[in-house]
């Protein structure tokens, strides 16, 4: 009876980070987003080695952050929403692995465009 409990109670912490790793939310004008796949064949059919491939600049965001208050106390809320396609820096971001995927954090203002369409 007591190896069940323990067995039980494992994996139900099991579950519940996978809970709470699900259910991040960004906070201010943050924006969660997942990168595009790295390109490893090009147009002509050549495959590329992995070292060789540079991280795309392209990802969809996951989720949004409710906003920044300013002086006044006026909430500013972010113009992207969760599905966008957006165009992201070079460099920048915090990269953080949720359920197993690399996603990474950007501030509003750190984005660089809307892909439209």
């Amino acid at each position: 009876m007591m190896c069940s409990w323990l067995l039980f109670r494992y994996l139900m912490r099991g579950k519940i980070r996978q809970a709470l790793a699900r259910s991040l939310a960004p906070l201010g004008d943050r924006i969660l987003v997942r990168r595009a796949a790295k390109e490893v064949q090009t147009a002509g059919g050549i495959y590329l080695p992995s070292d060789k491939t540079k991280s795309p600049n392209e990802g969809e965001v996951v989720a949004v952050g409710p906003g920044i208050r300013d002086v006044s106390g006026n909430l500013h809320t972010p113009t992207l929403k969760a599905g966008d396609s957006v165009l992201l820096p070079e460099y920048g971001g915090s990269k953080i692995e949720v359920d197993g995927d690399e996603m990474y954090l950007y501030r509003e203002d750190d984005i660089l465009g809307k892909f439209s369409g």
